[in-house]
């Protein structure tokens, strides 16, 4: 498919020789002799590029711009100026036009603009499509995971980030909760508005009202000027309020106002204040039990439960645990200026058999720490936390809990040394027989490795 190109050009004879030009280039152009019909053109049909001219009757190049980026910001503008204008066209590339050319117009020079124009737009679009596959296959920013559990949580993600419905992510304590709640404010329209996190578990409750809604000046002892709540703060974006279940049935009844109506009054005020926000929210307690029990509104429960977005703990998805070290790995090693490369398969198994109570947030602080600690290329077993090799005793560790001592005894350097040799030998068919790499692989020096191999009589295998 050809691209489109509009030429708005007050001056026919100019217009005539830039159409005739791409034309023969293989566009397809169309020709607005002023920016007022350049405009209606825009508005009936989509151009892949607007070449412009900045000084014509009617309106101007720079008011074609500004309808370009509110209207169609797909459509690359290019402006056409004269010498005595080129300060209007620098303004006119900071609010948003692609390139500006000088008249006459060197027709070489408008294709190699044009040219770079486009591939810039078109890797900006694969970038995007990238974007998403692999939101749709691994995961957004932060949120990681390729298993069946964590790919339907990015379907509904995506599927109710551009609405206006109100959203509760349930889940354990370190599932990633509020990362599920930033990745549907980064991929809703309200993008562009704040993103505000309230604990409500971690405020109390003589304070949470003031924290939430705000307070007049002189509303309670110690308010001695007005201030905004975070609901206030959110507006035209989104709040998140996390531990929802801990807020009392006082400020219950008061969220229930807000989804209802998006107004509130602040603390000691009686002026109803409306906002415009979407509201998130989020526990780690079955608030179905809650209500039964009388510690949760049940009407609010309903206002809240509009798209239940349900986080599965780590031990449901062990599969996800090798890309989440990668993912903890590589943003550790930026942050501590550490050169790791990777985790050893003992290492892995052991973390792999560990149960993960606290979720990809005990994963992620054992990272952390491994990577603090680690004295080698590679994260190892003397790098896992002494209470992980506790409680995985036998899935770990290669092969020292497989061995029984029978009631004759055994030779300990006996047994070292076998052990030694096994390990020499599983470096090297692991490196190609790279002797340089397998000794980096045992951290020892390669000499170091040659004589253990002459002391153990390891053969390098004779090529076929």
């Amino acid at each position: 498919m050809r691209e489109s190109i509009l030429v708005i050009e007050d001056n026919p004879a100019e217009a005539e020789i830039v159409k005739d030009f791409l034309l023969e280039k293989g566009f397809e152009v169309e020709v607005a002799h002023d920016g007022e019909e350049g405009i209606a053109k825009l508005s009936e049909s989509f151009y892949d590029v607007a070449i412009t001219d900045l000084a014509m009757p009617k309106l101007t190049g720079l008011e074609v711009l500004e309808y370009i980026v509110e209207h169609t910001p797909e459509t690359i503008c290019i402006i056409l100026t004269g010498h005595g204008s080129i300060k209007s066209a620098v303004e006119a590339i900071k609010k948003g036009a692609y390139d500006f050319l000088t008249k006459p117009v060197a027709l070489d020079e408008l294709m190699l603009t044009l040219e770079k124009a486009l591939e810039t737009r078109r890797l900006r679009r694969e970038n995007e499509y990238l974007r998403r596959k692999l939101w749709q296959q691994w995961g957004y920013g932060e949120i990681v995971g390729k298993s069946k559990p964590m790919r339907q949580v990015f379907s509904l993600i995506e599927k109710v980030a551009d609405t206006e419905a109100t959203v509760l992510v349930l889940g354990e304590s370190g599932t990633g909760k509020e990362l599920v709640a930033r990745a549907i404010h980064a991929a809703s329209s309200r993008r562009d508005g704040p993103f505000v996190p309230v604990n409500c578990g971690a405020i109390p409750e003589e304070l949470l009202e003031s924290e939430l809604f705000g307070h007049e000046r002189g509303a309670f002892t110690g308010a001695v000027k007005t201030r905004i709540g975070r609901f206030e703060l959110a507006h035209g974006g989104t709040i998140f309020l996390d531990e929802i279940a801990e807020m009392s049935p006082k400020l219950q009844v008061k969220l229930l106002r807000v989804l209802q109506d998006h107004a509130f009054e602040r603390v000691g005020g009686t002026r109803s204040i409306k906002v415009d926000i979407r509201v998130i929210a989020a526990t780690n307690k079955d608030l179905e039990k809650e209500v039964k029990e009388g510690r949760f509104r049940e009407d609010l429960y309903y206002r809240l439960n509009v798209i239940p977005i349900k986080l599965p703990p780590l031990r449901e998805r062990k599969e996800d645990i090798p890309l989440l070290i990668d993912h903890f790995l590589a943003r550790f090693n930026r942050q501590k200026k550490r050169n790791i490369k990777g985790i050893t398969k003992e290492a892995l198994s052991c973390l792999m058999g560990h149960n993960w109570p606290g979720n990809v947030r005990e994963l992620e602080n054992v990272v952390e720490r491994m990577v603090i600690l680690s004295n080698g290329e590679y994260l190892d077993l003397e790098d896992v936390p002494e209470y992980i090799l506790e409680k995985v005793q036998g899935s770990c560790s290669p092969g020292v809990q497989d061995f029984d001592i029978p009631e004759e005894g055994i030779y300990l350097q006996q047994m070292v040394a076998e052990f030694e040799k096994n390990l020499i030998i599983k470096a090297l068919e692991k490196t190609g027989w790279v002797k340089n790499r397998a000794a980096k692989l045992l951290h020892i020096n390669r000499t170091t490795l040659i004589e253990k191999m002459k002391k153990q009589k390891i053969m390098t295998p004779k090529a076929n």
